[in-house]
């Protein structure tokens, strides 16, 4: 078999395991966090603008 090569009678022999009623999965709400995000921003408007063009210039 060179590279890439596969024997596709393993194909048709594969099993899945359907079963969708086993309990391990985890729970969209089991990792729920309640909490707040504060950003503080040193810098004024114009510095941040000014920054900004530069970064263009150089892009």
């Amino acid at each position: 078999m060179g590279f890439g090569s596969y024997d596709e009678s393993e194909q048709e022999n594969q099993e899945y395991d359907t079963d969708l009623d086993d309990d391990g999965g985890v729970s969209a709400d089991q990792n729920a966090h309640d909490g707040d995000v504060e950003f503080e921003f040193t810098a004024s408007n114009d510095e941040l603008i000014d920054r900004l063009s530069d970064i263009k210039e150089n892009t």
